[in-house]
């Protein structure tokens, strides 16, 4: 369980966060949406002990992050920024493996060797294991970096939109392989997503990010509708119902909403 307490932070003068309080359980998908500068990418950012903390505090299954050792919260904890940019010249192949470091200390073992090739094949990137990173494309490096953090092998999966520079069909992909990673495996991700349909469509929760504050939290139904939404985002957006899910329209002129 990742438990927040009263996380607040200000950066050059400015609030970002503003007394968060949040309780993760373990297991199911987690996506945080919500304006730019809401604060969404900084509140993983602490969770992962990648800012310090300046006020409150986090804890996963009970450790503190700010004390904990890092080769023990590296082994519970997995992230990917929006500006972990690969080394060019490593392969895919390396790449993913550098996810087994906190385990093999750079010694890979026959166990983190299965471990890289699983990831390979859960993110369809066999045929490019090979390849060095400068020879893919941004949707390509993308799904490498995934897979990278998923060869970690951590409880705890943060991802700080992910889908940037996927295509449609990876996009998809990917946020069904999550899904299934979370139901059969019963890993916790919390994922950051601008795309507020993909997360009506795999969240189990969304938690709705305004002005460095909690504006909204509930299952897909109770955000996904044109109020909610408007409040967030500051603008009408209609809502329709459709393949078993609420969708957001918000590139449609009017309309109605539900």
């Amino acid at each position: 369980m990742i438990e927040i307490q009263s996380v607040s932070l200000t950066r050059e003068g400015q609030r970002v966060l503003d007394g968060i309080d949040l309780v993760l359980p373990r297991g199911g998908l987690t996506a945080l949406i919500g304006p730019n500068g809401a604060g969404k990418s900084t509140l993983l950012s602490l969770a992962a002990r990648l800012l310090p903390l300046q006020q409150g505090s986090v804890t996963i299954d009970g450790l503190p992050v700010g004390s904990t050792p890092g080769k023990v919260l590296a082994k519970k904890l997995a992230i990917l920024r929006q500006d972990s940019g690969p080394p060019p010249r490593v392969t895919v192949r390396e790449m993913v493996s550098f996810g087994r470091f906190p385990h093999s200390g750079g010694r890979m073992t026959a166990e983190d060797k299965a471990m890289v090739e699983e990831a390979l094949a859960r993110f369809e990137l066999e045929g490019l294991a090979n390849r060095s990173l400068d020879r893919l494309s941004g949707g390509q490096r993308q799904r490498v970096m995934v897979a990278m953090t998923y060869a970690q092998d951590t409880d705890y999966i943060l991802l700080d939109e992910p889908l940037n520079n996927l295509d449609m069909y990876h996009a998809r992909q990917l946020m069904l392989e999550l899904r299934r990673l979370a139901d059969e495996t019963g890993r916790t991700i919390v994922i950051v997503l601008h795309d507020i349909n993909h997360a009506s469509a795999s969240a189990d929760r969304i938690i709705a990010m305004k002005d460095g504050r909690i504006a909204a939290d509930g299952p897909p139904d109770a955000i996904m509708r044109s109020e909610v939404l408007e409040a967030i985002y500051g603008f009408a957006v209609p809502v329709v119902e459709a393949g078993g899910m609420r969708l957001a329209l918000q590139y449609a002129r009017g309309g109605q909403t539900s």
